[in-house]
């Protein structure tokens, strides 16, 4: 892994400080690595660490598991890391060791994590609240469970064992949702790769290319600058973009079709999720232009609620009454705009919300309701804006032009002091300014 600079082991030592408050005295926090995952055979998935454990070490290894206790006077953040072991770095490359997770990584002390069976349960005993993500691995949780049962054991010799478990991500969650200045740079740089991926793709659509050929576009973008996709690249032309999580991306792209590319970089570990949906041709036709100019007023309504104070759920509910009044002006909905929104309507072309939280993960932790309510905006939030359109082949209820449209405009959006940021603002986004970029 990289080293860490000395601003970063800064931050993530003040990110394990306000978890620890939060949880306060007598509680424990418990945060394993994310597991290697088996492929087929002896082959594994490309390795991506827990975005939770990520947070706050800054370590990309597995095999590691994060200990937080609160007042511990010999130090508050331990790791259980693996040893140095020169024999298998030559297989798999270097490893930090104990050694190295105090130095570079700048946490209190480390063991090897072959040691855990018979330090846990000490650092266990004597604490009320075990703070764990219970549930999300079943082997590791049988691990845990069996750690506080030796201390259990031990009552009758005066042992004090854990008397709840918490949820971990009560606490963390509400840290992750508000990003600091550092991870909005990182944010911006993901936005900024992703952006000029997304022209690559524009630039490089014709007639006859498969979509595989697209999405190659953009990841050698993503991995051009170090990169990668935060999430699978969707790549969908004609009626393939009505489908919302299309994977195959394995067909011909066909003259006068649109093609939809829903794709995101990673950078460090921060997402980027961007959606253009731009004409093979390099010009729209009318039906193209008139429901692809409608998904853009939609977006701008919803754009119009992105400030502080605002409900978040106020963004898409003004997405949807813009979408709801468009589809009635051209007959592809009828009736009376208050029962089109009543009823659901709209739902046949737009089923799906207008964002959502982004951050470590594409789609990023944080509560979206309070005691039953829409959250209020606050800055530091940075959430998805991508209202869409699509028109089924077979819906017979519409006219034929119509059929086997889809469209999907997303950017990302950070909630400022005073308003918002548009992270991904630089991409072309109108079909004036597409069509221009695709003329170049």
């Amino acid at each position: 892994m990289q080293p860490l600079t000395a601003h970063w082991r800064k931050a993530l030592a003040r990110r394990r400080r306000q978890l620890m408050q939060a949880a306060g005295d007598g509680a424990i926090l418990v945060l394993p690595a994310a597991p290697e995952r088996i492929r087929s055979r002896d082959t594994h998935f490309p390795y991506r660490q827990d975005s939770d454990f990520w947070y706050l070490t800054g370590c990309d290894e597995p095999d590691a598991v994060l200990v937080l206790v609160p007042g511990r006077k010999h130090g508050e953040a331990i790791l259980f890391c693996r040893e140095r072991d020169p024999e298998r770095e030559g297989w798999d490359g270097p490893r930090l060791g104990p050694e190295g997770a105090v130095e570079l990584l700048g946490l209190d002390d480390a063991y090897p994590v072959s040691d855990i069976d018979d330090i846990l349960p000490g650092l266990l005993e004597g604490r009320r609240r075990v703070h764990y993500h219970l549930g999300r691995d079943a082997d590791f949780d049988l691990k845990l469970i069996g750690w506080i049962n030796r201390v259990r054991a031990q009552a009758r010799q005066g042992a004090q064992p854990p008397q709840e478990f918490l949820e971990l991500g009560h606490l963390l969650d509400e840290m992750r949702l508000f990003k600091s200045a550092d991870e909005i740079g990182l944010m911006q740089k993901a936005a900024d790769i992703s952006v000029e991926a997304h022209r690559a793709a524009m630039r490089a659509v014709r007639a006859g290319i498969h979509e595989y050929e697209l999405q190659a576009e953009l990841e050698y973008v993503f991995r051009r600058h170090g990169a990668q996709p935060a999430y699978a690249s969707i790549v969908g032309a004609g009626v393939n973009a009505c489908v919302l999580h299309y994977r195959a991306n394995s067909a011909k792209v066909r003259a006068g079709e649109l093609v939809l590319v829903d794709a995101g970089a990673e950078h460090r570990g921060y997402a980027a999720d961007i959606t253009r949906t731009f004409p093979v041709d390099g010009r729209f036709n009318r039906q193209q232009r008139a429901l692809h100019d409608l998904v853009c007023r939609a977006q701008a309504a919803a754009l119009v609620q992105a400030r502080p104070g605002v409900p978040y759920e106020a963004g898409h509910d003004a997405a949807v009454a813009t979408l709801a009044e468009g589809l009635l002006s051209l007959g592809l909905l009828h009736g009376r705009l208050e029962t089109v929104l009543a009823n659901g309507d709209y739902k046949r072309f737009y089923r799906h919300k207008t964002g959502h939280w982004l951050g470590l993960d594409v789609h990023d932790v944080g509560e979206y309701r309070l005691d039953g309510a829409s959250r209020l905006l606050e800055p530091g939030m940075v959430f998805t804006i991508e209202p869409g359109l699509y028109i089924p082949q077979d819906d017979a209820t519409v006219a034929p032009k119509w059929r086997g449209i889809g469209i999907r405009i997303e950017d990302d959006v950070l909630i400022t002091g005073d308003g918002h940021r548009v992270l991904t603002g630089a991409l072309e986004r109108s079909a004036d300014e597409v069509e221009a970029l695709m003329s170049m």
